[in-house]
């Protein structure tokens, strides 16, 4: 079946079947994470909801069993701002599991004000991706045949290629976008390397666009952010959006549709795999230097060495 940029959760996973499968959903309090948590435990998955905050946690986790009664989460804490934390949460999960069919990294933050993260890193590349990478380091023992990684990039990778030499903006003038957009390269490469070295596993990782939509991922959104947003879209375009259900679709996709067998690595956006787009100012598709594998295997190693600090 075809879907596209207005298919949803619900228009994916008809009938698709869950149960038995164990998914790991980062940022699962709200919004894309809530919806993705929901959309899978009503087809039978068992999710595990790591969050930052618990007491939100078990708010969005009664929110989804008010309309799934029967949904089988676990909700448990975890800050990707905190390489501790993460340590923590991998550690105390693997003790009771010992396999995930899909690990979804979900949580992230969005062209906030300078700020850094417990171990110094800038906050946006340091909980989009760095925290992320150390959960998936981490938590790769677990992954076995058929199991999928998940991370959620970004359109926003436009911005910016990833900076090896500077992730802290330490030799250079801080901008909400351009941190932004380093992230969600990262995210992007990163799953070209994972998927690389996962083939011995017989596992495979994605990123995704999930497309424009308001959730509290804006919430440090000022009136000079959004400007640079609005004059960052193409000359005659504005910005399209999406619902929650619609944003969280792509995410699905990537989670259990049987044809990205094919595509390990790939970019998605609107259900279906993003050609590559190096057009200034296009709108779609992906930016060369993200999906780059050496770009991503130089990425790799630089994130090795920021989690060993």
């Amino acid at each position: 079946m075809t879907f596209g940029a207005t298919s949803t959760t619900d228009d994916v996973l008809e009938g698709v079947d869950l149960t038995g499968r164990h998914v790991v959903v980062t940022g699962a309090s709200a919004g894309l994470g809530e919806e993705t948590t929901r959309a899978l435990a009503q087809h039978g998955a068992r999710v595990t909801m790591a969050v930052r905050d618990p007491r939100r946690g078990d708010a969005a986790a009664d929110r989804i069993r008010a309309t799934v009664p029967d949904a089988r989460l676990d909700v448990r804490v975890l800050d990707l701002g905190s390489l501790a934390s993460v340590r923590t949460f991998a550690a105390e999960f693997l003790v009771e599991n010992d396999h995930i069919d899909v690990l979804i990294n979900n949580a992230g933050v969005m062209a906030c004000p300078w700020a850094t993260t417990a171990d110094g890193f800038e906050l946006q590349i340091g909980t989009n991706h760095i925290g992320h990478f150390l959960l998936t380091q981490l938590l790769t023992p677990a992954l076995g045949a058929g199991s999928r990684v998940v991370a959620l990039s970004s359109a926003g990778h436009r911005f910016s290629d990833v900076d090896l030499d500077d992730p802290n903006f330490e030799r250079t003038e801080y901008e909400p976008w351009v941190a932004y957009g380093r992230s969600k390269t990262a995210n992007a490469l990163f799953a070209v390397e994972l998927d690389r070295r996962l083939a011995d596993q017989g596992a495979h990782a994605y990123s995704l666009h999930p497309g424009g939509i308001v959730t509290e991922l804006g919430r440090h959104l000022t009136e000079e952010t959004i400007a640079v947003l609005t004059d960052s879209m193409p000359a005659g375009q504005a910005m399209e959006w999406k619902t929650v259900p619609q944003g969280a679709a792509t995410t699905v996709f990537a989670a259990t549709a049987p044809e990205l067998d094919a595509h390990g690595g790939a970019y998605l956006e609107d259900c279906a795999v993003a050609e590559r787009n190096d057009v200034p100012d296009a709108r779609g598709g992906i930016k060369s230097y993200a999906i780059d594998p050496d770009r991503a295997a130089a990425l790799w190693l630089k994130s090795e060495e920021w989690v060993s600090q």
